[in-house]
């Protein structure tokens, strides 16, 4: 089964996905996770580059044809084959971030940026994606709070990430069967809780 984690910055994602994959291996599942982009050697190098705070020059779509590259790579290098050792993938993170942002966010042509992810993934689905939604400014000033990795990705204008909140609500109306929806504005223990649930009544 593969389970990917999107939201806005500041949602908390990061912060969920070990203890989720702890919570699963003592339930006796043999569990991965990773994190978009990365996850690969390859990967790495990758996020580097676009994350990097003094590429304020990246184009729109250079941002988007290098988190394809680093996608690629992990599908073909991880996620396939632990998929097909039966085993469950979480990742932080996965295609819906590339519509999110560099579509939505930069309102690039969404039919075009799909069909980029749809030759970066060989037409991998995630079984489940959960969506945890938190108000723009409350989830950057939580981010700020946090001391977590601030890169280029988190210095837009508020407006950029309003679209991006936007993109992911109207996907989830489009696919109402792949997605959950969880309120990320909530205490880290009641929004564990909840992903816990979600994600047991999936593999169940």
């Amino acid at each position: 089964m593969f389970i990917t984690l999107e939201g806005p910055e500041g949602s908390g994602k990061t912060s969920h996905i070990k203890p989720l994959t702890e919570w699963l291996t003592v339930q006796g599942y043999k569990v991965f996770a990773t994190r978009e982009p990365g996850g690969t050697n390859i990967g790495e190098q990758i996020r580097a580059v676009i994350h990097d705070l003094k590429n304020t020059e990246m184009h729109p779509r250079t941002e988007t044809l290098l988190y394809q590259a680093a996608r690629a790579q992990i599908v073909e290098q991880v996620i396939k084959p632990l998929l097909a050792a039966g085993e469950i993938v979480i990742s932080d993170r996965y295609y819906d971030s590339t519509i999110a942002y560099q579509g939505y966010g930069h309102r690039q042509n969404l039919d075009e940026v799909r069909a980029l992810v749809k030759y970066a993934t060989g037409g991998l689905t995630p079984d489940l994606t959960i969506l945890l939604d938190v108000d723009v400014e409350v989830g950057l000033k939580r981010k700020k709070q946090n001391n977590v990795e601030w890169n280029r990705m988190d210095a837009y204008e508020v407006e950029f990430y309003s679209r991006v909140r936007a993109g992911y609500l109207e996907m989830v109306k489009q696919e109402p069967k792949r997605w959950v929806v969880v309120d990320a504005s909530r205490s880290w223990d009641e929004v564990q809780e909840e992903l816990r649930k979600i994600i047991e009544a999936k593999v169940n």
